[in-house]
């Protein structure tokens, strides 16, 4: 499947946050990210989240797809992190 991750996280956790979703997903801005992912992995991502988020005062918000060609994306102004430069 193909997700859309978004989080608001304390400033504590932050750190974490980015840590654990750069393992799983591409860095799109901030806290922002996307990719492909197994319905296990996702489910993993999230156990691990849950670790240190404080659900009273943090949010994961996850938007699915069945695939990326489902979404149409138009960036306005820069486009922070470009997927097509893979090393």
């Amino acid at each position: 499947m193909y997700i859309i991750l978004v989080y608001d996280i304390g400033e504590k956790r932050v750190g974490k946050m980015l840590k654990l979703c750069r393992q799983y997903l591409n860095w799109i801005q901030n806290s922002v990210f996307e990719g492909e992912i197994t319905e296990v992995k996702l489910k993993e991502l999230i156990s691990q989240a849950r670790l240190f988020m404080k659900e009273e005062d943090d949010s994961l918000i996850i938007f699915k797809s069945r695939e990326q060609k489902w979404l149409e994306k138009e960036i306005i102004g820069q486009d922070k992190n470009d997927l097509d430069t893979f090393i």
